[in-house]
Parts: structure tokens; C-alpha cells; sequence
């Protein structure tokens, strides 16, 4: 089922007030983790892993996201 326009701006927001907080939490809580049992790696291995895990948040929800920048398909034309 497609999500509306609204529907998808709604959740975009809710993505970006609440799930983003949320899982930078959980990002680095678990990065901080991992480093207490293998022990900190150099700076450039750290700043990869912060990168990689700051990119693949976005494609779960990359339909979501499509399009909620732009006008409202669905509204009728003003002249």
C-alpha cells in the first residue's frame, strides 16, 4: 500500500524528531560497546565505521523520504 503525500510527511517528520535521536543514540551506544571488548581501533577505522553507520540509516526509509521536499501532487491547480 502507497503511502499518501501527507501520510509520507507525517512520518518523515516523526522519522527525523524521534527515530533519528534514537538511533544515534543506539549508534553509538553499540560503537562503544563493541570498543570496550575489541578496544578502540585508530582514528580512521572509528571515523569509517561513524560514516557507514551515519549513510545506511537513510535506505529503509528512502521511500519516505522521495519527493517530500516538493509540492503536493495530489492538490488541485490554482490559477
Amino acid at each position: 500500500m502507497a503511502l499518501s503525500y501527507k501520510a509520507r510527511r507525517r512520518w518523515a517528520l516523526v522519522i527525523l524528531l524521534i527515530g533519528m535521536p534514537l538511533y544515534i543514540l543506539f549508534a553509538i551506544a553499540g560503537v562503544a560497546l563493541l570498543f570496550q571488548f575489541t578496544g578502540r581501533p585508530p582514528i580512521w577505522i572509528e571515523f569509517g565505521i561513524y560514516v557507514v553507520l551515519g549513510v545506511i540509516w537513510i535506505f529503509p526509509f528512502k521511500k519516505v523520504f522521495m519527493g517530500v521536499g516538493q509540492a503536493d501532487p495530489d492538490a488541485p491547480e490554482q490559477d
